[in-house]
């Protein structure tokens, strides 16, 4: 296989955005919407140690981004998570079941060299967190809100020493900026690999700090995810489902538990 061949498929997987790392949001793959999927060509990907990390190979060969970078990750594990994907395909190339390789190819082409813009763009999310509007009433949701985002605050302020104010209503509360800085802390050292799920993540559910609760490993996935839809939980409890509602949060979670897997594998650090 050539090497121009390796690089065609990678394209299919997700085109990268700008410097927001949001991954293209749901995936719908081209045989839903009436497109011929491309075929699969290769017998097998694996992982070869490179330079700076490992590379993803179809048949020895390197995967290609968009941007015809190869794709490299810094852990192996990630790596190999990766080329999972692409053996788990069957005789078509399907976008939509290759969502690591897709947030691969958008942190390579559009998240490296830019990593200042995305960690700046987290700590805007800390100084106006989900977590600091609370509803006031009714008494129920306040209760709720309380019991799954205070446990959170407090942990932030007893691990970074970031203490936050909290409002009623939406109307913007302005926070210590000495606060949020050492709430970002969590992120010192962060690379594009792990800066880029962790944007999304904070996307997804309105909170950098559920996120980096997550990242540090104070919350669960469940948890993390229970706690950004609280108030569309009791919504629903109140007034009962909204089927297209329910259809776009479920995508929606999809690419949340993507990210967070991930996050995961390029957290672990280099392998290998």
């Amino acid at each position: 296989m050539s090497d121009e061949a390796a690089k065609g498929p990678s394209e299919d997987a997700g085109r990268p955005g700008t410097a927001q790392v949001r991954t293209g949001g749901p995936r719908i793959s081209a045989e839903a919407l009436g497109r011929e999927l491309p075929k699969k060509f290769y017998e097998t990907a694996g992982v070869t140690p490179a330079e700076g990390g490992f590379h993803v190979t179809l048949d020895g060969r390197p995967l290609r981004t968009p941007r015809k970078a190869k794709l490299i990750v810094a852990s192996e594990v990630l790596a190999e998570a990766i080329a999972g994907e692409w053996n788990a395909l069957d005789e078509t190339i399907d976008p939509a079941r290759l969502p690591l390789t897709k947030i691969a190819n958008t942190v390579i082409d559009g998240v490296v060299g830019a990593e200042r813009e995305i960690h700046d763009d987290i700590i805007r999310f800390i100084g106006n967190d989900l977590l600091f509007y609370r509803a006031g009433s009714p008494q129920g949701l306040d209760a709720r809100q309380a019991a799954h985002w205070d446990p959170v605050l407090d942990w932030v302020a007893e691990t970074y020493g970031a203490r936050f104010r909290l409002t009623e209503g939406v109307m913007p509360v302005e926070q210590n900026l000495v606060a949020v800085a050492k709430a970002a802390s969590a992120l010192s050292g962060a690379d594009a690999m792990v800066l880029a799920p962790v944007h999304v993540i904070t996307t997804l559910t309105g909170s950098a700090l559920l996120a980096i609760a997550l990242k540090e490993g104070r919350l669960s996935t469940d948890e993390v995810w229970t706690a950004a839809h609280v108030d569309e939980a009791w919504q629903e409890e109140q007034w009962g489902a909204d089927t297209e509602a329910a259809a776009r949060q479920a995508k929606r979670r999809a690419e949340f538990e993507a990210a967070v897997l991930f996050l995961s594998l390029a957290d672990a650090g280099p392998q290998g």
